[in-house]
This record gives structure tokens, sequence and C-alpha cells, in this order.
């Protein structure tokens, strides 16, 4: 069994040392429903960080019952952002952090990514780090005005050779950063394994930590 509690809890003790200001998280949490799940992600309750923890859905929560994930997740203390976003102020300094539904949420019956409404009602002039499952559309986004845009989906190719086919599936952007017009696009190969194919070969898991800087 894969993700069991105890990796879980393994994750949640590695993320929470980092001393991190807030968490994000860019969706694939787990397969399975939240019956089956409930016990293996309990451990997610105890992510910490002062200005909170934040996360979107990927295309996985759409494969079992995306409704029952989303409340169940809220409930573990994630803001969960499906085109909507939350606001971090520091002094008078505002960064907003922003988050999408998965690409193929339509197909799903669910609302789609809406970039929009994710922005919508945004401190004018803050920069916007945003959270969205997949990167294929990042050069678009980056025509927004997007500081920093976080996304995952790729497993970072996971072995060589498969890692090009991943890149035609998501318009070259696999692991790692990207500048794209004056934005970053960070591509997580995320912090487990697919079950559909839990092999990686020079494609490790990460946590990862970002310094932000203004100027």
């Amino acid at each position: 069994k894969l993700f069991p509690t105890a990796w879980s809890q393994a994750m949640v003790t590695r993320a929470n040392a980092a001393e991190a200001d807030l968490i994000v998280v860019t969706g694939d949490f787990i397969d399975g429903s939240v019956d089956m799940r409930r016990t293996d992600i309990a451990p997610l309750q105890g992510l910490q960080a002062p200005d909170g923890v934040f996360a979107v859905p990927g295309n996985h929560e759409y494969f079992f019952d995306y409704a029952d994930w989303m409340r169940h997740l809220s409930d573990l203390g994630m803001r969960m952002l499906a085109n909507t976003h939350a606001v971090v102020t520091r002094d008078a300094t505002h960064l907003v952090v922003a988050g999408v539904t998965d690409l193929s949420a339509l197909g799903h019956g669910h609302a789609g990514p809406d970039l929009d409404a994710a922005l919508d009602g945004t401190p004018p002039g803050a920069p916007v780090v945003l959270l969205d499952h997949q990167p294929r559309n990042a050069r678009s986004t980056a025509e927004r005005g997007i500081a920093l845009q976080l996304s995952g989906h790729t497993h970072g190719g996971m072995i060589p050779g498969l890692d090009r086919l991943v890149a035609r599936g998501n318009n070259g952007f696999v692991s790692g950063r990207y500048d794209i017009g004056g934005m970053t696009l960070y591509v997580s190969n995320g912090t487990g394994l697919w079950p559909g194919f839990a092999l990686r070969l020079g494609k490790p898991s990460e946590i990862t930590r970002f310094s932000l800087r203004s100027g």
C-alpha cells in the first residue's frame, strides 16, 4: 500500500521542519475515496504555517468524489482555492495566493479553471502566486502578470525517456524552474509516487522551499 499514515506523518514532519511562513499543495493528494484513505491522510491536519496552508485540486481529486475531498481537505485545515484567492498581509504589503481548478474538471461535471474569477477583487499592484496543478497553460498565465506559478502533475517525468512524452503533453514544462515572460514557473516533481507507475529514476521526490523577495 502506497502512502500509509506513517508516510504522511513523515512528510508533514519534514514540511513543518522547514518553518515556512505559508505552505501550499498543488493537488493530487492521494488516490481513493475519503472513506478509503481517511486514516492515511489524517496527518495533514498537522501542517503548520503562520500565514496558512493553501491548496488546489489536482486531476486525481476528480477521479473519486470531488465534493467529498474538497470538504475533507478543508476540514483538515487547508484553504482550498478553487478559482479564488487569499490575501496575505504584512504591515501594508499584500501578497495574493490564487488557485484554479484542474483542467480535467469540466470532463467530470465541475467548474473548469477560471483565472479571471480567481483574481477578481485582488488588491491593485499586489504580486500574485498562482497554484495551478497542470503547468501546460503557463505561457498564457504569464501574460496576465502573475509573478510566480506553482504546479505539479508531471511527477518530473518519472524516468529518463518518459520525460520526453510528459513534455509533449505539458507544453515542454516537466520539472523545475522556467522563466516565462517575466513570470517564474516552478514544476514540482511531487512528494510521492503515482500508483499507476510507481517508479522513479533520476527524478527524485521533493518538498520545495521558496524564498520570496520584493523588488
